[in-house]
């Protein structure tokens, strides 16, 4: 009988980390990436040479700093999370928003690198309207870009809030809320580069 109760207590006390309401945008967010990604695909198979051209004129390298940028970002933002939920507390608001401010640098070089590589499309003379491919590049990656932009928002109300104490043991709602929606932005990236680089 014991067992049973410690089963279903267990059951009871695992639970999506964060607000529903952020899950419900990150579902939201996903099916729209999830249909940008079905149309690129199923558009490179109508134009398969364009695409191919395509891919061999964008900067590969660039996307593999992007992606280790942002999974070391994601790594970092996890770090802190853990440390807001152990039983540790002298000190523990300081170093889980040191960890956040750090995962903020790696998700600047993001930014950065990006920047830089549209602008090396420009000097190219390459733009959204210059063929299907890169039409779809500029739309899928300026989204993408986008939300790389509204989660450094989010990382730094967290990281505030952390450093002014606003998070407890018990209360960690918001904090996992803007880590979720991080990881998510990982994520998408790590199906993108292959997707629209590689592959």
């Amino acid at each position: 009988m014991n067992t049973s109760s410690a089963i279903v207590n267990s059951t009871i006390d695992k639970k999506l980390p964060g607000d529903l309401a952020m899950w419900f945008f990150i579902l939201a967010e996903l099916t729209v990436f999830a249909i940008l990604f079905i149309g690129f695909a199923v558009a490179e198979q109508m134009n398969i040479s364009m695409f191919s051209e395509g891919k061999s004129q964008l900067h590969t390298t660039a996307g593999l700093i992007n992606t280790l940028a942002l999974i070391t970002s994601s790594f970092f933002v996890a770090l802190s999370l853990k440390i807001m939920q152990s039983s540790q507390q002298l000190g523990r608001s300081k170093k889980a928003g040191l960890w956040l401010i750090v995962a903020m640098l790696f998700a600047g070089i993001y930014l950065g690198v990006k920047a830089w590589e549209y602008q090396f499309l420009f000097a190219q003379n390459i733009d959204i309207e210059t063929n299907t491919f890169f039409t779809l590049y500029f739309m899928i990656t300026g989204f993408h870009f986008m939300h790389v932009l509204l989660g450094m928002v989010i990382l730094i109300f967290i990281s505030v809030q952390t450093f002014k104490g606003r998070y407890q043991s018990g209360n960690l709602s918001g904090f996992e809320s803007g880590a979720c929606y991080w990881h998510m932005v990982d994520m998408l990236w790590i199906i993108l580069f292959p997707l629209v680089y590689v592959i």
